[in-house]
């Protein structure tokens, strides 16, 4: 496929001031994948694999990373796109770019849906003792309120609230050590694979399913690169940099939650590390619940408010009902779009469980990340006059093709939830693609009435 050469002058001249170098780029993106989703899934994901929980965290920090090489070549490629959504729009025409889109918008409401069950867990019973899903009423309407007054000054917030997170999961690894020391804890458990129910094999590929979530973040860090000095360099080695260090984070976190307290404990609690701290002693469980609940709930209005903008984009666009894309007067945010994918992501939460929340979110990703690992294969013939980072094809088809193998290990049941979103998806791109068709076509007509 021959395409012209990109024209770098409209970049030269962008508006948005490169200030972002290499160690501030590894930290933005760091904080983005160090979310809540291991606060809330490594019993989720012990249930799968059985005690070695590391191994499918790290199978999947292996998998994130062949997609990611693909992001760091599109990313740097055209560092002015915005996202996956125009990467598949310039491999494969509005279409599928409208149907990215909207994949991503919904992988956001099953975000904010999963992490919705997970604070209302054992987390807060801690403190209070209340149904789930009144938890979640009240938890998503006080975040859709956050997000309506507006989040203009939230990157401050942001870095603390990610301090916070990361200093909990030290803080976790440290205690399931010192277990161990003791001589209460178990390094045996770190060698069981498999259970009841799945084969050694079997059980990392479900487990890797589940574990994807944790990393997945990464994704959304290609809209800063406009931002970043030098993104050729600069982006792969922060993008690299930062996976590996959550994936060692997350694998040492496993090691100590699965050796400090038994598989099945940790199956049971909807609040897995804190099992840890309970076993460990010596640090007040309700000092740790606080940091869990600080995570889940930054993860979660950061995943909302992306969801609610984009949703207003797609609104704007005329994918989506125009409704959405009302403001607020005086705070000039977006209460339609807000209030909808908040009671979207109520809707979900009070009928499913994390499980099948965070595996219906990974397999909208999937369908996302295949589109982009094939993407950058189309686009192979497409030069721009500018240095970029070139993933090997070999990853890109390995990406691809990770995508197609975990999605194989999704339930029968996700998948029946999951067919409905994407058929929706199909059905709203289809009607966007036809419109922006006939919009050209008239403009081409008028254009020709007038000469």
């Amino acid at each position: 496929m021959n395409r012209p050469a990109h024209d770098d002058t409209e970049l030269a001249e962008s508006p948005l001031k490169r200030t972002l170098t290499t160690p501030l780029l590894y930290f933005f993106i760091l904080g983005d994948v160090l979310g809540a989703g291991v606060y809330v899934l490594v019993g989720q994901v012990a249930a799968e694999s059985g005690g070695a929980v590391w191994v499918p965290l790290s199978v999947a920090l292996g998998l994130a990373l062949l997609t990611a090489s693909s992001y760091a070549e599109l990313a740097t490629k055209y560092p002015r796109a915005g996202g996956a959504s125009h990467y598949t729009t310039l491999a494969y025409g509005p279409f599928a770019g409208f149907f990215t889109g909207f994949c991503m918008l919904a992988a956001g409401v099953v975000s904010v849906a999963a992490l919705a069950r997970g604070f209302g867990g054992d987390y807060l019973s801690v403190f209070v003792s209340l149904p789930v899903a009144l938890v979640a009423v009240l938890f998503l309407g006080l975040l859709a309120l956050l997000n309506a007054r507006g989040i203009s000054e939230s990157t401050r917030a942001n870095v603390v609230a990610t301090v916070i997170e990361v200093g909990g999961l030290v803080l976790v690894t440290g205690l399931g050590v010192w277990v161990v020391v003791r001589g209460d804890g178990d390094l045996g458990r770190l060698t069981r694979l498999g259970t009841a129910e799945h084969s050694p094999a079997a059980a990392v590929l479900s487990g890797s399913v589940l574990a994807f979530y944790s990393f997945v973040g990464f994704e959304t860090s290609v809209n800063v690169a406009e931002e970043t000095r030098d993104p050729a360099r600069s982006y792969p080695r922060a993008l690299f940099g930062a996976l590996a260090t959550a994936g060692v984070v997350y694998a040492l976190v496993g090691a100590a939650a699965s050796s400090a307290v038994r598989t099945s404990t940790l199956v049971q609690s909807s609040g897995p590390l804190l099992a840890v701290v309970e076993t460990a002693g010596g640090v007040p469980t309700r000092l740790f619940s606080v940091i869990a609940l600080i995570a889940v709930a930054n993860g979660a209005l950061l995943t909302g408010i992306m969801s609610s903008r984009l949703a207003y984009g797609m609104a704007r666009d005329g994918l989506l009902p125009r409704f959405l894309t009302r403001v607020l007067p005086g705070r000039r945010t977006p209460w339609a779009a807000i209030a909808t994918t908040a009671l979207l992501s109520l809707l979900l939460a009070v009928t499913g469980d994390v499980a099948a929340l965070a595996s219906t979110l990974v397999l909208l990703l999937l369908v996302v990340f295949l589109l982009v690992n094939t993407a950058v294969l189309r686009l192979r013939g497409d030069t721009v006059p500018h240095d970029h980072y070139r993933t090997p094809r070999i990853v890109a088809l390995l990406g691809a093709a990770s995508c197609v193998l975990l999605a194989t290990r999704i339930e029968g049941a996700v998948w029946g939830r999951g067919l409905i979103v994407l058929a929706v998806g199909v059905l709203l791109a289809w009607v966007a693609a036809r419109r922006r068709r006939s919009e050209r076509d008239g403009g081409k007509r008028h254009q020709r009435a007038g000469a």
